[in-house]
């Protein structure tokens, strides 16, 4: 077995990307500390052909040497949107047709391997580190999506939820179209 050389993985260009079919998917982040997590999305929204993110409230926005740290770049090829306060995005996201879940703990959640995007437009919101998706923007959506769990720990960090939650929607939604 040899390891590929970057050159024979036959990735998109950056300009190749901006014009490639999207998932209709987009990532809300709510609030988030950390760059390094923000870059991580940025990375796994954009091998993912992920539509677009929201950064919202407190979360940073590029250029920052922080989020291209983990991006890579990324940051570049994936579009996005600074909007100050998440319930806007996500009254905004309604009004254009997605079905809008919470990556959340709460009363009536669905588990991810049960859940089954009906909807051809679908965004998945992610919160704060400590905090989780406030609760004035959980009331705005239309379900909350949670990670089944085994250990101790109630949480994952916020950049290994967005790649389960993201490559298993991706999967979903790929298989249904083909």
């Amino acid at each position: 077995m040899r390891k590929l050389k970057n050159s024979e993985l036959k990735r998109l260009s950056a300009n190749e990307y901006k014009v490639a079919d999207k998932k209709p998917i987009v990532v809300v982040l709510d609030n988030i500390r950390s760059c390094n997590n923000i870059g991580s999305v940025f990375r796994t929204s954009d091998a993912l052909l992920i539509k677009k993110i929201y950064l919202c409230g407190i979360t940073a926005t590029p250029p920052n040497k922080d989020i291209h740290k983990t991006a890579l770049d990324a940051e570049k090829s994936v579009s996005w949107e600074y909007c100050e306060k998440t319930e806007v995005a996500v009254e905004k996201l309604k009004k254009e047709g997605y079905q809008v879940y919470a990556i959340e703990q709460v009363e009536g959640s669905i588990s991810l391997p049960d859940f089954n995007p009906e909807n051809s437009k679908l965004a998945v919101i992610f919160g704060n580190e400590v905090k989780g998706v406030k609760q004035s923007v959980v009331d705005l959506c239309h379900g909350s999506i949670e990670i089944p769990q085994f250990g101790t720990k109630h949480s994952f960090n916020i950049s290994v939820s967005a790649g389960i939650v993201l490559w298993d929607i991706f999967n979903k939604i790929s298989n249904e179209n083909s």
